[in-house]
């Protein structure tokens, strides 16, 4: 069983306070707690590969191909823009 010195040490740590029923209480349910990894410490996982997540999880993304509009479109958003030099657009500093 877990000391009353090590719940208000556990409870220290969480910065929570205490009462003396709660103490009693966490004695027992973190006790508990700590059994049941004994139960689990039982199991047979030597078949079992390891693993990040319990559900295969798997990106999905699409290619990245560029698109490339056609010259005359590209030409006349250019022109609409209010400043711009060499064929880009000018833009202020952000640095």
């Amino acid at each position: 069983m877990i000391s009353k010195e090590e719940v208000q040490h556990i409870a220290a740590l969480a910065r929570i306070q205490l009462t003396e029923t709660e103490i009693e209480k966490f004695r027992v349910d973190l006790a508990s707690i700590l059994e049941y990894f004994d139960v689990l410490k039982e199991v047979d996982v030597s078949n079992v590969e390891p693993m990040t997540h319990s559900v295969e999880v798997k990106d999905v993304v699409r290619g990245d191909n560029p698109k490339r509009e056609k010259a005359e479109v590209v030409e006349k958003l250019i022109e609409m823009a209010p400043d711009r030099r060499d064929g880009f657009l000018k833009v202020k500093s952000i640095l």
